[in-house]
């Protein structure tokens, strides 16, 4: 850049004469209208008389850019499946280390097994105080990770709230109830290994929670203390007025029993076992139990077989049904127990 050179200005409109230079950083340009004024260099460029930039004496051409149309954003379909119009939702805890249950942290995840989107708000409780620990919303037939939490934090989870909408995007639906769905999360779960079941959600052990089945709520309402201090006061006036005879009381119901025939519930090592001689042993225990039991009219037992192949499952039936046809089998509480047990009623 030299005296009398014609610039234009790098970042900012015009440009004009080079007059003369104040410093090695600073040129003085005189402008189109004639006035003269200090500009750093570095924001200058030399260009001839077309104004196109030169170099080494030549000029040189700046290419355009290229302003590309903005596409329009892709829109994620959501296909939905046969069957899946009724709300069916679920909450889900897995040990990150299944062979260390007690000992590791847990995962909790909410399970939408419906054609709806659902919109939540996923809480605990502490000292009558409510606490959102994840919110936001789940696709259709999909499980949302919530949190990842560790097993000292069980304590302040006794309580647990799960409150949501559903709905569906850019189509008619069918409306839905307003869900606010209460648990009481027993911190002892979390400690046995055999309240982690195979599960239609994960490849891995589960702890499941029904939250909604078939559209119908199937959470608990957790009363508070003061609520049920009312109550008992309330009830005591009114046995007071009435003195009403005390009903004759009902025969107590022999408690349920329950049969684990997980094969590392039943021995300490499988070494040198095959599937037959496990299934033996598995098979031995069913047979043991139903001879302890055959006698106790009314008692329930549920043997927890697993899902698995079913194989386990099968062998039972074929033997309830060729030895005791005359007793009620009936698949256990998919509450309690998942999909993998079966309850025998005693008569």
């Amino acid at each position: 850049m030299k005296i009398g050179d014609k610039v234009r200005f790098l970042n900012a409109a015009g440009g004009g004469i080079v007059r003369g230079f104040k410093s090695k950083d600073i040129v003085i340009i005189e402008e189109d209208d004639g006035f003269e004024t200090p500009v750093l260099i570095r924001e200058c460029i030399v260009v001839g008389e077309d104004n196109k930039p030169v170099v080494n004496n030549k000029e040189v051409s700046i290419p355009k850019l290229e302003i590309k149309p903005e596409l329009p954003e892709e829109k994620y379909e959501i296909t939905e499946l046969s069957g899946k119009d009724r709300l069916n939702v679920y909450l889900a805890y897995l040990p990150l280390n299944i062979k260390m249950v007690g000992k590791c942290n847990y995962e909790a995840f909410l399970v939408n097994d419906s054609n709806y989107y659902l919109f939540f708000n996923y809480m605990s409780c502490q000292n009558k105080a409510w606490t959102s620990r994840c919110s936001g919303t789940v696709e259709p037939n999909t499980r949302l990770f919530i949190e990842e939490f560790a097993k000292e934090q069980l304590k302040e989870m006794e309580k647990i709230c799960i409150q949501f909408i559903a709905f569906k995007k850019d189509k008619p639906y069918s409306l839905k109830n307003t869900y606010s769905m209460e648990f009481h999360i027993d911190e002892v779960n979390f400690y046995k290994l055999h309240s982690f079941r195979e599960n239609d959600f994960f490849e891995d052990e589960a702890l499941i929670y029904p939250v909604v089945i078939n559209d119908a709520a199937r959470g608990e309402m957790l009363i508070s203390d003061d609520d049920l201090q009312k109550a008992v006061q309330q009830k005591a006036k009114i046995d007071l007025k009435q003195h009403l005879p005390e009903p004759a009381k009902k025969a107590k119901q022999p408690e349920i029993v329950e049969v684990d025939l997980h094969i590392n519930q039943l021995i300490d090592s499988t070494a040198g076992l095959t599937n037959t001689d496990m299934l033996n042993i598995q098979l031995d225990k069913f047979r043991q139990t139903m001879t302890e039991y055959k006698n106790k009219r009314g008692q329930k037992i549920v043997f927890i077989h697993g899902k698995g192949e079913g194989v386990l499952k099968n062998a039972i039936l074929m033997e309830l049904k060729s030895k005791y046809k005359h007793l009620p089998v009936q698949d256990a509480s998919f509450k309690e127990y998942g999909f993998g047990a079966t309850m025998v009623t005693v008569r």
